[in-house]
């Protein structure tokens, strides 16, 4: 969008302000100025650098603070404009304020606020702009927001409590392997110098670690070329389509972790259903954003499914039933919110219940992984730091052999 360098004047005070504002055309921004009580003295277009783009993506936790901080000044009495400008002074992340200033450009220009909104589909996928222009239609902004807040706070919440809980596994795994390829590569060469001049047949497992480690020497870069381009032919082809329906179809049915997996996305789908449906938003355009926003291609194919079954007249309980990702305990409480006309609430007190359920899952989980690591750990360190030292413990048989 344009950007426009002007001097104005204040109607009250007269004080001259030298500034620029971002705007489709020259009108536009002069209008824009006038909203904002300010005569307009000169005013020029500025010539924008070359391979800048307007708006990316930006963190959760930032998107939360605006959503929040926007439905309460709104809720207040405050104009979209006014509290546009207040969000985009005190937001400290830039991309986030050449968000805001880029939405509250458009709206001073007569774009509604689900219109700017979707201008900038990094930062506000189809799901927030959904809820603010369902929001905006029902007269319930402010409302909506709140709502939506809560939606993302929950979400946030939910992800920090996953990465919290592989950060531990994760950290000591990783440290595992590196002390492992340490000790192959520059310990366990010094021992085989010094048992190499003992002229005699080493102990099996002293001379197989040995063996490990001078072919690890010997090949450590292909090793490390093919360990590589494995990762990242793996990390490619799960982001093709059908690489991605692959993982997704395996992911979910993983002992343990395929557990958790599979209701993290049957949480999102709950909630985002629950808050959509809440906002007013017609079902069928309500299960195309759930499908998109799910996080998993079996269970959007399984969605995409429902709805053509639903389009024909079928209830939600009966379309998704069909599909074996959903489990029963879902589908009946479903069908009792559609009996009971509280489909929203229901959907609601789901997606709670599998918070709950996951973050008891993952509680247990870290308090398991902590001495399985632990154990494992020891064994391999240990039983390397063992093979070593063996032939120590029988120097008399490798020194006098028998004859």
């Amino acid at each position: 969008m344009p950007s426009f360098v002007y001097v104005a004047r204040e109607t009250g005070t007269g004080r001259e302000i030298r500034s620029s504002v971002d705007a489709a055309t020259e009108p536009a921004a002069i209008a824009a100025l006038l909203n904002r009580n300010l005569l307009v003295v000169s005013i020029q277009e500025k010539i924008a650098k070359k391979g800048r783009t307007a708006g990316g993506s930006v963190p959760l936790s930032d998107l939360v603070m605006f959503t929040r901080q926007l439905a309460t000044m709104i809720d207040a009495g405050l104009a979209m404009v006014q509290s546009l400008q207040a969000l985009a002074d005190q937001t400290q992340n830039k991309v986030m304020r050449d968000v805001i200033k880029d939405i509250c450009t458009r709206v001073e220009s007569g774009d509604s606020f689900s219109e700017a909104l979707q201008k900038h589909p990094k930062a506000f996928n189809r799901l927030y702009v959904a809820m603010v222009g369902a929001g905006e239609k029902g007269g319930l902004l402010s409302e909506i927001l709140a709502r939506l807040a809560t939606y993302l706070e929950n979400t946030a919440r939910l992800q920090k409590k996953v990465k919290s809980a592989m950060m531990y596994p994760t950290v000591v795994t990783v440290v595992a392997i590196g002390i492992t390829i340490f000790l192959l590569v520059k310990v366990i060469p010094v021992f085989g110098d010094i048992y190499s001049g003992f002229g005699a047949q080493l102990p099996g497992p002293t001379q197989f670690l040995i063996n490990l480690s001078n072919i690890l020497q010997r090949f450590f870069l292909l090793f490390l070329m093919a360990g590589g381009g494995t990762v990242y032919g793996w990390l490619y082809f799960i982001k093709t389509p059908a690489g991605r329906e692959f993982w997704d179809a395996r992911r979910i049915k993983l002992p343990i972790f395929g557990v958790i997996a599979h209701k993290i996305c049957l949480a999102r789908f709950t909630r985002t259903l629950s808050s959509l449906i809440r906002s007013g938003v017609p079902i069928l355009e309500v299960l195309h954003i759930v499908s998109q926003t799910v996080g998993n291609v079996v269970m959007e194919k399984a969605i995409k499914v429902s709805s053509a079954d639903i389009e024909r007249g079928e209830s939600i309980s009966a379309a998704l039933g069909k599909h074996p990702v959903f489990p029963n305990m879902i589908i009946r409480m479903i069908s009792a919110g559609e009996q009971t006309g509280k489909i929203d609430n229901m959907l609601e007190r789901i997606s709670d219940f599998l918070d709950e359920e996951i973050e008891t899952t993952l509680s247990g989980l870290t308090s398991l992984i902590e001495p399985i690591l632990i154990v494992v750990l020891g064994v391999v360190i240990g039983g390397m730091v063992i093979c070593m030292f063996l032939p120590i413990f029988k120097m008399s048989e490798i020194v006098n052999p028998k004859r």
